[in-house]
């Protein structure tokens, strides 16, 4: 009776992937899988996570590590039965069998020199078992892997800082002990240039910001926002005390942008195919910086959010960015932009338009300034609003407007508690 076999094909992890590549396979070929242990790492234009297995069976694999395949092709087959072992009975196999190579004696290992924790030649052996190691098999993600490999580190020498013990990239070279710029491919002894390579999420995010740069006619308006009633809010939020987070200013601006595009819809839009798509949900995506690129989560339904459970998704959905841990499903959807930079001191920034959406909006640091009241001087707290937009659906005046009703709930946070 010949096996079952089951299919195992190149998942859609988001609308638009076309296709992934295969990062790291998590279990052997012929190992047992039971249904939903985790099989493959698969790598997207927006992240790398683990896909699990669909059925339980013994593993054929068929694309291999490194391999781009479309969705929907082929990468693995599940049988129901074991592969047949070298010396087993050859009749009845079916063409998925293969045989095994016989069991041998275990190797000796020596053990490890202590200095020896980095080796030319690439990994070695022996030493503690760290950086998330089950089995022999230590967790990482694949750029950390081609950094670990190109310095012959080993990675079990490494305490990894992500989901389940997984090294990063970051835990690699801090291993290594380099800086950020020493990651890349090594230059020449004299400091030459150093080259590195774009990972698939890099490569996607310079594709689409030259496509939008290219295509999309934008336009810049400007506003500046007193931010001293919000900040009295947060001190006041901060002496109640509780167990909910205190909300952060990025988050008042996350909430009042989504309550100003709920007022000003066609912000909330796209200019697609030669016409105006305005989306029923108001979705606002956050820019965080990760190790590697720009990513940007999604608040869904930040419209209905009050600004508590706003302040607790963007930290919940800044530390999975963090940790490498965000799923495609938190990156998606986002119907409008905000890139704030203001925690690095700089006043302004010009965002580029993630498209389709028809805005993005850049928020600056805050700063004291004096400002003449009543014929008195008084200091003022402010930050610069810059909203970059699609002059296909967008217009002066509408950009004008959506951005002046952002800077009234600011002034005005008692009208983002409703």
């Amino acid at each position: 009776m010949s096996p079952r076999m089951s299919a195992v094909t190149m998942p859609s992890l988001i609308d638009s992937m076309s296709d992934g590549v295969i990062s790291r396979w998590l279990k052997r070929e012929g190992e047992r899988v039971e249904r939903d242990d985790e099989l493959v790492e698969i790598e997207t234009d927006k992240v790398t996570m683990a896909y699990p297995a669909p059925e339980s069976g013994y593993l054929e694999i068929v694309a291999s590590e490194g391999a781009t395949v479309s969705v929907g092709e082929l990468i693995a087959r599940l049988s129901s039965t074991p592969p047949v072992r070298a010396g087993g009975e050859a009749g009845g196999q079916s063409p998925h069998e293969y045989e095994l190579e016989p069991e041998r004696e275990p190797e000796l290992v020596p053990e490890r020199e202590p200095d020896a924790e980095r080796l030319p030649g690439g990994p070695g052996v022996g030493g503690p078992v760290k950086g998330g190691e089950t089995g022999g098999e230590v967790r990482a993600t694949p750029l950390a892997r081609q950094l670990a490999d190109r310095h012959g580190l080993r990675l079990t020498s490494v305490d990894g800082s992500g989901p389940r013990g997984r090294v990063t990239r970051s835990d690699v070279s801090s291993s290594l002990g380099l800086a950020p710029a020493e990651a890349g491919d090594p230059g020449d002894a004299a400091g030459g240039d150093a080259a590195q390579e774009l990972s698939r999420l890099q490569q996607t995010v310079a594709r689409r910001m030259s496509e939008a740069h290219a295509t999309v006619p934008d336009f810049q308006v400007e506003t500046e926002v007193v931010m001293d009633a919000a900040l009295a809010l947060r001190e006041e939020f901060k002496l109640l005390g509780g167990e909910e987070p205190v909300p952060s200013l990025n988050d008042f601006v996350i909430r009042a942008s989504a309550l100003a595009l709920r007022a000003h819809p066609r912000v909330n839009g796209s200019f697609e195919e030669g016409r105006y798509v305005l989306f029923g949900r108001v979705n606002v995506g956050f820019a965080v910086a990760s190790a590697d690129a720009l990513l940007v989560p999604t608040i869904a339904d930040a419209d209905a959010r009050s600004l508590w459970d706003i302040a607790a998704e963007s930290r919940r959905l800044a530390e999975r960015v963090r940790l490498g841990a965000i799923t495609p499903s938190e990156l998606a959807s986002a119907t409008f932009t905000i890139s704030n930079l203001g925690m690095f001191g700089m006043t302004a920034i010009t965002p580029i338009i993630d498209a389709p959406q028809a805005a993005i909006l850049g928020v600056g640091s805050l700063r004291d300034t004096l400002a003449l009241e009543d014929g008195s001087v008084r200091v003022r707290r402010l930050i610069t609003l810059r909203l970059s937009c699609d002059h296909r659906i967008l217009y002066g005046a509408d950009a004008a407007r959506f951005l002046s009703n952002v800077r009234e709930l600011l002034e005005q946070p008692l009208r983002l508690l409703r």
